[in-house]
């Protein structure tokens, strides 16, 4: 598999070696002792986790050490709103809610729009302020428990992270920021402190409570470069080191690169529309042969198929019945485009659910937001 792939928080490109990155991040594989000792805590695992696709972790055998000697901790997650939700970036978040749902721990959910007018000349801060609002709905829709569950934007709780993301400033230098991020002398000053902003939800509950919590962030592992800056600072700062659990990133409907909103007809987005839908699988990439006489005799790759990839990460839980869809394409037995209308099909069913959600969650807002 090729190497010169790209993985950084803002930009993800070619076709990723993910047990080449974990050597380049520095973290670890998810071992098949922490998912046997997960599971005496969870029971039964998550797909997510049963596929590999939660792969990677710093620290998360240490959160279960805490959580078995009856310390607790708390979850954090976040996204940067800068245009509409798609289901790339709920992913984490689906396996944040089950987190929440088996360990009944707290959940700080950030909405980085200060990130985002920083690094985005074509967004203003209403235009992010706006999209964090969006993107909120989506986070409501999935399910938090909202006496657990606290959502806020950076610019509305300044007061309350702003002593705490001086704390964390004061302890990184530039060539710090520099070798992680590779910024240089053209990027504004305010991108460059900002990941000291994204590190205080690591500190939050412990400032809040006044004790030492743990922080358990399941993120894509393309975010994981803010928090090894945020783990360096934690003990010069008396904290503990957030633990990290890592997902794979959902590829494009057009294959490689990662699901991205600045490329909308290879996305899905929670607020597609049906005939949306349709275009897009219509038109992903998948594994299939060049005509139906060479599929049907030789079968197709679901391997490489986004088809697959799809129902592998969110629309077909049940092991048998992804084994089953992998057989049958390797087979021959099924087509692209039989396999195109059910995921049409099950991608519907899930949005039209989840839009019926997202809209009452506009009622709801206030039962989980954090403001100063």
């Amino acid at each position: 598999m090729a190497e010169d792939f790209i993985v950084t928080p803002w930009e993800v490109k070619g076709e990723i070696d993910y047990d080449k990155l974990v050597e380049r991040f520095g973290t670890q594989l998810v071992s098949q002792e922490i998912l046997d000792r997960l599971e005496k805590h969870a029971s039964p695992l998550h797909h997510l986790i049963r596929r590999g696709i939660i792969y990677s972790h710093r620290d998360f055998n240490r959160i279960l050490d805490d959580y078995e000697k009856g310390n607790g901790f708390f979850l954090y997650t976040g996204r940067g709103p800068s245009g509409d939700t798609h289901l790339g970036h709920i992913l984490p978040w689906i396996l944040t809610k089950w987190l929440q749902d088996n360990f009944k721990v707290k959940f700080y959910f950030q909405l980085t729009d200060d990130e985002k007018f920083m690094f985005d000349d074509g967004l203003t801060r209403e235009d992010t302020k706006k999209y964090a609002y969006e993107n909120m709905l989506d986070v409501i829709a999935l399910g938090f428990d909202p006496k657990l569950t606290k959502i806020f934007l950076d610019t509305e709780l300044i007061h309350t992270l702003y002593p705490i993301a001086i704390d964390v400033a004061r302890r990184i230098n530039f060539s710090k920021v520099r070798a992680v991020f590779g910024f240089d002398s053209s990027h504004n000053i305010g991108s460059i402190f900002y990941t000291s902003m994204q590190a205080v939800p690591c500190f939050l509950e412990s400032v809040l409570e006044g004790r030492n919590i743990a922080c358990l962030i399941p993120c894509g592992i393309d975010q994981d470069p803010h928090f090894r800056i945020a783990r360096d600072v934690a003990p010069l700062l008396g904290y503990y080191k957030p633990a990290l659990l890592h997902n794979k990133l959902l590829p494009s409907l057009a294959g490689g690169d990662k699901m991205s909103a600045s490329l909308p007809h290879t996305s899905v987005f929670t607020t597609d529309q049906p005939d949306d839908v349709r275009k897009k699988i219509v038109n992903a990439f998948t594994g299939g042969r060049v005509s139906v006489e060479e599929q049907k005799k030789l079968g197709a790759n679901p391997d490489i198929c986004t088809v697959y990839h799809y129902y592998m990460y969110f629309f077909m839980p049940e092991d048998d019945e992804l084994r089953d869809i992998y057989l049958k394409c390797k087979g021959g037995e099924i087509l692209c485009g039989e396999c195109k209308q059910i995921l049409i099909e099950k991608i519907n069913g899930f949005l039209k659910e989840h839009q019926q959600k997202r809209e009452e969650a506009k009622d709801r807002i206030e039962d989980f937001i954090l403001r100063d």
